[in-house]
């Protein structure tokens, strides 16, 4: 959040909304990677669900990579 957004009352920021829902879908993507890493599961079933998941991470990734980039065009007004 920037100082100018701490000091005023109002609304909230809509770029620090987004860049707060970035960071949100970032975790869930370090999450799941992380915790389809930490499967102990073997087999073809195993490889299949991970790479769900690692397919879900990534969508996650790059939704987070997009509420960043419109938070900081938000900031650049638009540009």
């Amino acid at each position: 959040m920037s100082p100018a957004t701490r000091l005023r009352s109002g609304p909230p920021d809509p770029a620090d909304g987004l860049r707060s829902h970035s960071a949100v879908l970032r975790g869930h993507a370090l999450r799941l990677r992380a915790a389809a890493e930490a499967l102990d599961w073997q087999g073809p079933q195993a490889d299949a669900f991970r790479a769900e998941v690692a397919a879900l991470a990534d969508r996650c990734a790059t939704a987070a990579n997009g509420l960043a980039v419109a938070a900081a065009q938000l900031e650049d007004g638009g540009h």
